[in-house]
């Protein structure tokens, strides 16, 4: 079959031995740095993407969405909820509070963020139910002040179910001017882990107590929470909901309350990233010189190409072809084994925290116990794109001075 002179020849150059075993070295070197650069890439951007799943299916799982509120309160909240069912991108609706106080427990405080919920509907909203250590969710009953804390405050404070402690709540007080403080003793009725720093900051009590601590009426709520299908999508569709029901009402959603950590793990998976692609940089810069050589190694064969008839773009093509063909084979390599590195990483850290006994990842320092693993085909396209242009990027000077050679300079000596 028929090959154009660049393919047929440039092939040939990356197959043949050479008389410099040094060249062949280098040459090797490209694409096993090259498909290093691509393997570690694909590894950690992939271990990166599981823990931002990880990271957003528990905290935005616990924390709403978005919300919907009115003043102070709403009167009718089951309207507000009905009216945001509606919207296809909902998934649930529940009345939710949310108040900041303090934990007092024999003479140790903390401060903590109290949420108001309904434990028949808040199932919809949150995956709180799913993480219940100690106690059931539905434990949270009107008018008995029970609480459900976190395991880090359950061991902080070192309690139990049953166990009582004071929460106390900051009030305006209008006679003296400032701020007066309020108690109210709350009894323990469950403890949650979620694997988050959410286990030491946040408690629920039931939606009725709550407004009981709020001063409004025991028909009123604060406001409704909505979970979402799509959580990114949380923005649009609250603010949509809230003009639907006229004036007075606003919505409020997650970006405004975790949307900083998010952005700091998408800014530190861009950084990682780019320091990464120093490896894959490196390798094409070995391109480069494995190229520089080979154009002086191979001058008198240039020679007698040009003599041929072989003009300076079929020369120049030659050696494009060539080292296009070494960052391909590397890129390739480390893109096949970047994706099943990446697809088994999570079982084979646990095997070898299994065969080892050390534990790579504690759920008492990190959120989760086992390294998560998301492989996105378009991270792959991106990289493996991105190390073929350096590649080729990385042809085009040796190349180019490799159509300037003079034939009858170059034969001069040979």
């Amino acid at each position: 079959m028929f090959r154009p002179l660049a393919i047929f020849i440039g092939t040939r150059y990356t197959r043949a031995k050479r008389r410099n075993h040094y060249i062949s070295f280098i040459s090797l070197t490209s694409m096993i740095g090259l498909g290093l650069g691509v393997l570690a890439m694909i590894v950690v951007l992939s271990v990166m993407n599981g823990f931002q799943k990880e990271m957003s299916s528990r905290i935005l799982g616990m924390v709403p969405h978005a919300t919907l509120s009115a003043g102070k309160s709403l009167d009718d909240w089951q309207a507000v909820a009905a009216a945001a069912m509606k919207q296809p991108q909902v998934t649930g609706a529940a009345p939710f509070a949310e108040l900041d106080g303090m934990f007092s427990y024999k003479g140790i405080m903390q401060p903590i963020q109290i949420n108001g919920i309904d434990p028949e509907q808040e199932r919809k909203v949150s995956i709180i139910g799913e993480h219940m250590v100690q106690g059931r969710l539905e434990d949270l009953r009107p008018g008995e002040f029970g609480v459900v804390i976190g395991v880090i405050t359950a061991r902080r404070f070192r309690l139990n179910v049953g166990d009582k402690l004071t929460l106390v709540v900051p009030e305006l007080s209008g006679a003296a001017g400032g701020i007066t403080p309020r108690m109210h003793r709350l009894t323990v009725s469950g403890v949650f882990k979620v694997g988050a720093e959410l286990d030491g900051s946040l408690a629920l009590i039931s939606i009725a107590d709550a407004s009981s601590i709020l001063r409004i009426a025991p028909d009123q709520v604060q406001s409704v929470r909505i979970a979402l299908k799509d959580l990114y999508q949380a923005p649009q569709v609250s603010a949509r909901i809230a003009a639907s029901l006229g004036a007075g009402y606003k919505a409020n959603d997650w970006t405004h309350t975790q949307g900083s950590l998010f952005s700091a793990m998408k800014m530190e998976k861009t950084m990682i990233g780019l320091l990464l692609m120093l490896i894959i940089a490196v390798a094409a810069f070995n391109i480069i010189a494995t190229l520089i050589m080979v154009v002086a190694d191979k001058r008198s064969d240039i020679a007698i190409l040009r003599t041929l008839g072989a003009t300076p773009w079929q020369i120049m093509c030659t050696f494009m072809v060539q080292g296009t063909v070494i960052g391909g084979i590397g890129t390739l390599t480390g893109g096949v084994l970047g994706v099943i590195v990446a697809l088994n990483v999570s079982g084979w850290v646990a095997w070898l925290e299994r065969v080892s006994g050390a534990h790579i990842l504690s759920s008492d320092v990190y959120f989760i116990n086992n390294l998560p693993s998301d492989l996105q085909a378009p991270d792959v396209l991106l990289i493996c794109g991105a190390a073929l242009l350096m590649s080729f990027l990385a042809t085009l000077y040796p190349a180019w001075r490799a159509s300037r050679t003079q034939p009858a300079e170059a034969l001069r000596y040979d």
